[in-house]
């Protein structure tokens, strides 16, 4: 099987930081693995050498990306590659697709990963725009396309049950029909990421203190601004020291020039007492070392949260991650680390960092939940898929 996989990269200078480039680093490999013959296109290459690579251009903004497709670039990538297979790994993208498979006379099945929804659901719901897609009312326009893109594609791909029960719901709002053509394929974890906690020895400890790392971007509609509140209420007793990893760094101009959140948020932390702002520098050895020294994880308080992988991270690294109570999040993190309250939270934390049989039981829990994410097992789900 020959597949031609179409990545958007949002964060070319970390890549690190960009989880649609580390999933498809992932992955990659481990369909070549499987007996695929995988080419990227990108603005970065993505697997390994058995990867083919066709560099595309960065679409510069989160807008840019959704709405600027070059259907004349894509005919001349099909017509080279003739795959068997097309990947929109940004779902807006699969319309343009379609057209440019119309025109280079290929039949290859065309599938969508819908790797970021521009919309969530209430508990009562209603359909919720995502604000960070949302500046000067362009959300409705970006659901349009989303959708546009679910009714382009053969195959459509999904990280979760939860993402499974929005996209449906999504898309019969806008008369799609999706019956037969979506498959839950959540994203690999990261093998460089893994800790078993049955098998750490009291030496692999020894750094680890009383920290709960927070690993996500530091967007405003990543809920930022919940957990700057709840930073200041965890280490107001002093049991509880956190961490948060600055995943960014410098970012250009016109990522800045649309949303500056994170820079702000990153100062707001800063600001805190027991609180430390730390950078991985975009390697990944210090990323896992600063993983390891912490006691357990935080979630974030996005409201459309389909999958996480810093959650995931962090559980591969056999840390208990608590969370608020919504989405994937409440989906897949052990009920009893879900907090609905800062209290609650302040509690499961100060829990975390004290009771020893506690967290060994629940830091084993977080590690047994990744063990069906292996590059390997995702690969085939995902062949099962696109097949």
């Amino acid at each position: 099987m020959r597949v031609l996989y179409l990545l958007n990269i949002s964060n070319p200078d970390r890549l690190a930081a960009d989880s649609g480039w580390i999933f498809a680093d992932l992955l990659a490999p481990a369909l070549a693995d499987a007996g695929a013959e995988v080419t990227v296109a990108a603005p970065a290459p993505a697997g390994d050498a058995r990867c083919g690579f066709l560099r595309t251009r960065v679409p510069g903004t989160k807008y840019r990306a959704r709405f600027s497709t070059d259907v004349g670039e894509l005919v001349s990538m099909i017509r080279t590659e003739r795959p068997d297979v097309v990947v929109a790994n940004q779902i807006e993208e699969a319309p343009a697709a379609r057209a440019a498979l119309l025109e280079a006379g290929s039949s290859a099945v065309l599938a969508g990963y819908c790797h970021y929804l521009p919309f969530s659901f209430a508990d009562d719901g209603r359909l919720l725009l995502d604000p960070s897609l949302d500046d000067a009312g362009l959300g409705r326009s970006v659901l349009l396309a989303f959708a546009a893109g679910l009714s382009a594609c053969d195959r459509v791909m999904v990280h979760s049950a939860t993402a499974a029960s929005w996209v449906s719901a999504a898309a019969t709002l806008v008369g799609v029909d999706l019956t037969g053509r979506m498959r839950v394929v959540p994203p690999p974890r990261d093998g460089r990421l893994v800790r078993n906690p049955a098998t750490t020895t009291v030496a692999d400890r020894s750094g680890q203190e009383a920290v709960g790392v927070y690993n996500h971007r530091l967007y405003a509609h990543y809920g930022t601004a919940r957990f700057v509140d709840l930073a200041r209420e965890l280490t107001a007793s002093g049991v509880v020291r956190v961490r948060v990893m600055d995943l960014f760094g410098t970012r250009r101009a016109e990522r800045t020039g649309l949303d500056d959140s994170p820079e702000r948020m990153r100062d707001k932390l800063a600001a805190l007492p027991h609180v430390q702002v730390v950078s991985d520098r975009g390697d990944r050895i210090r990323y896992r070392q600063l993983l390891a020294g912490a006691r357990f994880g935080i979630a974030p308080f996005r409201t459309g949260c389909p999958w996480s992988m810093s959650v995931i991270d962090c559980q591969g690294m056999g840390l208990p991650v608590i969370a608020p109570r919504m989405g994937w999040l409440a989906e897949h993190i052990d009920a009893a680390l879900c907090f609905t309250t800062p209290a609650e939270a302040v509690a499961l934390a100060e829990r975390l960092a004290t009771d020893d049989a506690f967290h060994a039981e629940h830091a084993q829990r977080a590690y047994d939940s990744t063990t069906g994410l292996t590059a390997a097992a995702v690969a085939a789900r995902y062949l099962e898929a696109i097949a």
